[in-house]
């Protein structure tokens, strides 16, 4: 075989054996994807919850506030990326879930370095919103 084929065949044995969509298709899926991600965290993750509630209240405080756009971007920016950091918090903590519900020390780091995620987003959080409305 020739090289150049070996190097073609490799990266395709490397792929996701679910990765063969692709354009218009993969964009519905992925959308499709994301809700559900997004349904499945709404259901099995309070944490989760008492965030996304969070962010719609302050979001919205946000919007009312009068302060420049980017004030606004910034404070919005800072409560969705508590969101973000939360959902693959959930995710890592599901995937360790998986593998083994034992109590295991990289269990535990793998869990504890999530929530410590969590935890500076939304010390952000407080730090943003801090010096936008206070200075």
């Amino acid at each position: 075989m020739e090289p150049e084929a070996n190097v073609v065949k490799e990266r395709v044995m490397d792929e996701s054996p679910f990765k063969g969509k692709t354009g218009l298709r993969r964009l519905i899926n992925a959308i499709g994807y994301s809700v559900s991600g997004f349904g499945s965290a709404f259901r099995h993750e309070e944490a989760f919850r008492q965030e996304a509630l969070l962010a719609v209240v302050l979001a919205a405080i946000a919007a009312w506030l009068n302060v420049p756009g980017t004030a606004k971007a910034m404070l919005i920016f800072s409560v969705l990326l508590v969101l973000v950091v939360e959902l693959l918090n959930s995710a890592v903590e599901a995937a360790v879930d998986r593998i083994s519900l034992e109590n295991h020390r990289l269990a535990k780091r793998a869990k504890d370095i999530g929530s410590a995620a969590v935890f500076l987003s939304l010390v952000n959080v407080a730090v943003v919103w801090g010096l936008v409305l206070f200075g």
